[in-house]
C-alpha cells in the first residue's frame, strides 16, 4: 500500500487523490498556527521552493489535537499561512492524526514509520514524514527536526 491509495480534502474543500502527487518526493507535515514550532513554516516554504522544480512538495495538514494550537477555520488557516509565511505549498483541511477519528492517510503514515521506541502515535505538531517517488514512507521526523536538517534526505531522494 502506498500513500497514493488515499484521498484527502484540500483546504478549500475539494476531495483529491494522493495520486495527484505521484512521482514526487513529499514531506507530509501536521501543522498548527499557534505552536512554538509554527516558525518552521518559513523553512518548509523555503525547502518547497528550492526543490519544487525537481519534483518535491511539502504537504501541510492542519491539526488541532495538540494544545488546541490550530483553532481556526480552514479559511483562517489559509489566510494566516499566506499572509505570515507566503505559503505556496499545498495545504489541506484540518484533520486528526491520532485516535479513533484519525485520518486514514495518517493511520498509514504512523504504521509505515513508527516513532521512537516503535510508538505509533504522533507526539506533537510539525511531525514530518518523508515519502519517496513510489509513494513509500521513508522516514519520520519529530517536531524539533527542522526543514534545514531534513533537506539532505530530501535531496538524496530527488
Amino acid at each position: 500500500m502506498s500513500i497514493y491509495d488515499f484521498e484527502v480534502t484540500t483546504i478549500d474543500g475539494r476531495r483529491i487523490s494522493m495520486g495527484e502527487f505521484r512521482d514526487r518526493v513529499l514531506l507530509i507535515v501536521n501543522v498548527a498556527s499557534q505552536c512554538g514550532y509554527t516558525p518552521q513554516y518559513e523553512g518548509l516554504e523555503a525547502l518547497h521552493r528550492r526543490h519544487h522544480d525537481r519534483g518535491f512538495a511539502v504537504l501541510g495538514f492542519p491539526c488541532d489535537q495538540f494544545g488546541h494550537q490550530e483553532p481556526g477555520s480552514e479559511e483562517e488557516i489559509q489566510r494566516f499561512c499566506q499572509s505570515r509565511y507566503d505559503v505556496s505549498f499545498p495545504m489541506f483541511a484540518k484533520l486528526e492524526v491520532n485516535g479513533r477519528n484519525a485520518d486514514p492517510l495518517y493511520r498509514h503514515l504512523r504504521e509505515a514509520a513508527p516513532g521512537v521506541l516503535g510508538s505509533r502515535s504522533i507526539k506533537w505538531n510539525f511531525t514530518k514524514f518523508l515519502v519517496d517517488r513510489a509513494g513509500t514512507v521513508v522516514r519520520r521526523y519529530g517536531s524539533r527536526d527542522t526543514p534545514a536538517e531534513i533537506e539532505p534526505d530530501v535531496v538524496a531522494l530527488l
